[in-house]
């Protein structure tokens, strides 16, 4: 069922792809590199991005590499929470759509209904949980719905056909393709079989697609941009932040790694 959170992040990926763009999705850990700086960070990615994810701090994030494990860790010893993080979210009020990356763990400790009330209160648009399964999650999705709120789910190279359609059709706003086998920050080349699970994935899906897991740079977004509608950087605009540098820049030459003139299909 549709959202409206869902049509906003639909609105915005279509945007960027009308204006000859790839569609981005920055990856912020919640709190990174230190509270005092995020809200300042969140408000200046939100101006270079399509979407903001914004990553709740957890202490097993199993399907995040090393980089992002050091952020979480050290944002989760420095205290954050995810009331904190939609309290920065409120407070800023992105640019651009605010999508929730959290394991589930923090969501049940925090309440599915009090989780749903307080991220629509914050303008929160949509919410992936990598470590719920799709026959798990008709508690989260139904108390996301009733405030407006998508949950997004995602597809692997390993997904089948058949439960690729069932993702693909319970997914709201965009369907997230995991580009490699593995986690986060490993460099995804685009080889003929990845490819082809992406041309799967567009054929499929009657929404956008991003692909996530290892974006790093122009020549990537090149390959990639001719089978997708955009993609997620998380683990180098991480590195960015961790050695002082800014990652809008990043975000800026990524976003212009593909020719203005340049349509998606």
């Amino acid at each position: 069922m549709s959202t409206a959170g869902g049509r906003l992040l639909e609105a915005a990926i279509t945007a960027a792809r009308s204006d000859g763009r790839p569609a981005i999705a920055a990856f912020l850990t919640s709190g990174y590199p230190s509270p005092g700086a995020f809200p300042q960070l969140l408000a200046a990615v939100s101006q270079a991005a399509t979407i903001v994810e914004v990553g709740i701090p957890f202490s097993d994030p199993m399907a995040d590499g090393v980089t992002i494990q050091q952020s979480s860790r050290h944002a989760l010893e420095c205290g954050v929470t995810l009331a904190m993080t939609l309290g920065w979210v409120e407070e800023v009020q992105p640019a651009a759509p605010v999508v929730l990356m959290s394991y589930l763990n923090p969501l049940l400790a925090y309440g599915l209904a009090p989780l749903a009330t307080d991220a629509r209160r914050a303008g929160v648009s949509g919410v992936i949980v990598p470590d719920l399964p799709l026959e798990e999650c008709d508690p989260l999705a139904a108390a996301l719905r009733e405030r407006e709120i998508a949950l997004i789910q995602l597809v692997t190279p390993a997904t089948s056909e058949a439960r690729l359609r069932r993702l693909c059709a319970a997914s709201g706003g965009f369907v997230y393709a995991v580009t490699i086998t593995g986690t986060t920050g490993t460099r995804a080349n685009i080889t003929p079989d990845r490819r082809a699970y992406l041309d799967r994935v567009r054929a499929i899906s009657q929404l956008p697609v991003l692909a996530g897991f290892g974006v790093r740079d122009a020549e990537q977004v090149r390959e990639i941009m001719p089978v997708v509608d955009g993609f997620v950087v998380g683990s180098a605009l991480i590195d960015a932040l961790s050695k002082g540098e800014d990652p809008v820049s990043l975000l800026r030459e990524l976003s212009s790694a593909v020719p203005p003139t340049a349509r998606f299909a």
